[in-house]
């Protein structure tokens, strides 16, 4: 089954700028090879659903694995069964009705 997350990770217990983190994050999702979209609150990602699940569980390892002690993360879970849909689609989807 198909997937579409949106996901927002935040370190807990650091000082400082969120973008290094959210940087890491970024290098393993790219690396992941599922589509995604880097936004200001959160990264969209989609692909099979194992796939995405062991690349959110990646980022939280690696995270942790870079001296992150806590980390408190969103995710917000999309799945259709009905069509074949990309998030890239849903906004385009509505902007066509708010374009009149």
């Amino acid at each position: 089954m198909n997937v579409s997350v949106d996901l927002c990770v935040v370190p807990v217990g650091l000082e400082g700028s969120l973008a290094p983190w959210v940087a890491i994050c970024h290098e393993l999702i790219k690396e992941s090879g599922l589509e995604y979209e880097l936004g200001p609150n959160g990264t969209a990602i989609e692909g099979d659903w194992d796939a995405v699940f062991a690349c959110v569980k990646r980022c939280h390892e690696r995270l942790h694995g870079e001296g992150v002690p806590r980390i408190h993360a969103t995710l917000r879970v999309n799945t259709r069964v009905d069509r074949e849909q990309s998030f890239r689609d849903k906004v385009p989807s509505v902007e066509r009705l708010i374009q009149h």
